[in-house]
């Protein structure tokens, strides 16, 4: 999103907690700084240093906690400030896991809340002689799942469908080891924890969905609000327990079929009441962006305007690397997923089924489809890739079985911030394990 490129332009598929933004690059704020805009950056960035602007006049940041990447974030400053210095995470709740229980603190110290907050402040402090670019970056509904009790309150009594179990994700053994892997780290919940799990989640959604009223309304009160484009996306989705599944990292709907929403100022036309089924990636956000501020975009730029740019054929995929890689080739209807470990492929109609609860990898009425998308998701592999490859079919790499650690960390739990953690080797992702 911040360069406009994809992994394989911006080098980073595997998180790589220490990796500096690359310097060949323009980003996103940097190129509009430059055309004359103040820029701002309130929320999670996830750079590193973490104090590296990437081209941000100034950034207020919240980093759940990664004080041993050698910052103490701008929130937990906050915290401090109000008497609950390294309290973030005396809920006791995981950064990735999928127990709840609802917000410790006052409303008002809610990371969701801190960041409106401070975003509506540089709204209002803004140079009103210059045009602005705010990014307003929220950490949740990402676990830990904490809602503020008031929210929970309005799902408590609402009946809750769960996601469906596809006859081929019901057998964990079955699957391809990467995809075992997410399974396994994850402890099944019963029906009704999970229940009662979504509606801390989408409680937490809710609470989003009236902060960004109060961004709104803090646009339309300065009077600025017909002349904003206003972009709200996300960078991965949650599985939360479709066909078994928790959590990203993985190509199935839940986890990639990211809502965008595009709002352009009054009167621009082409941007209200459409919905567009193109194949769009947070790539595109950059494009899009300067092309409806009039703004030159870079040549580095990977990505398509998403409102005059051509619409892809297709859209290519990639998670991690080694036993743990996941790609996938998307046509617009069609998802082919392969897993190199095991040499495993999935297909599914998305638009028939959009749950995907049919695998159509070995339907023989679906071998064309099948091999056309092998054919494009071949192109698109470099690098360790390239070995997985042979004569022009994918073989893989041998399966591996299951290796699952004990989860003596849960998940990376977070313990009591005061004082803040020390710096520490930078290259350990926290919650890795």
């Amino acid at each position: 999103m911040m360069t406009g490129t994809s992994p394989r332009g911006h080098g980073d598929r595997e998180f790589q907690t220490a990796l500096p933004m690359p310097r060949n690059l323009p980003t996103l704020a940097r190129t509009f700084g430059n055309a004359g805009y103040q820029t701002f950056a309130v929320g999670k960035l996830h750079v590193y240093p973490q104090r590296d602007r990437i081209g941000f006049d100034d950034a207020l940041i919240a980093e759940e906690g990664r004080s041993h990447l050698g910052s103490v974030d701008d929130y937990e400053i906050f915290l401090a400030d109000k008497g609950h210095a390294g309290a973030q995470f005396l809920h006791g709740m995981s950064n990735n896991e999928y127990g709840w229980r609802t917000w410790h603190l006052p409303e008002d110290l809610h990371v969701t809340a801190w960041t409106t907050a401070m975003a509506a402040r540089i709204i209002k402090r803004r140079d009103p002689t210059r045009p602005a670019l705010w990014h307003v970056s929220y950490t949740h509904p990402h676990p830990p799942i904490v809602p503020l009790a008031s929210y929970f309150e309005r799902y408590r009594n609402r009946e809750i469908t769960l996601p469906p179990m596809a006859t081929w994700a019901r057998q964990a053994s079955t699957l391809p080891y990467a995809a075992r892997a997410v399974r396994n780290f994850w402890p099944e919940l019963r029906p009704a924890e999970q229940a009662d799990m979504l509606r801390a989640f989408y409680a937490q959604c809710t609470h989003i969905d009236h902060q960004l009223r109060l961004v709104i309304g803090t646009l339309r009160e300065e009077e600025i609000l017909d002349d904003t484009i206003i972009l709200v996306t996300g960078d991965h989705g949650d599985m939360l327990g479709a066909n078994g599944f928790y959590a990203k990292r993985l190509m199935y709907e839940g986890s990639v079929g990211i809502p965008m929403i595009l709002v352009g100022t009054a009167g621009a036309s082409r941007l209200v009441g459409r919905t567009d089924d193109r194949l769009v990636g947070l790539q595109d956000v950059m494009p899009t962006l300067l092309e409806l501020c009039d703004i030159p975009v870079p040549e580095t730029c990977e990505g398509r305007s998403m409102v005059t740019g051509t619409r892809r054929e297709t859209l290519y995929c990639e998670s991690l690397a080694g036993k743990k890689a996941t790609r996938m080739i998307h046509d617009g209807r069609h998802k082919l997923i392969w897993y190199p470990a095991g040499n495993v492929l999935q297909l599914f109609d998305i638009a028939a089924d959009p749950l995907e609860q049919h695998d159509l990898a070995a339907d023989a009425s679906s071998t064309p489809t099948r091999a056309r998308l092998t054919e494009r998701l071949i192109a698109e592999l470099y690098g360790e890739d390239l070995g997985w490859v042979q004569e022009g079919r994918l073989v893989g790499m041998p399966d591996f079985p299951d290796d699952a650690a004990a989860n003596r960390g849960l998940s990376g739990q977070r313990g009591v911030h005061f004082p803040p953690l020390a710096p520490t080797d930078p290259t350990k992702v926290v919650g890795a394990g």
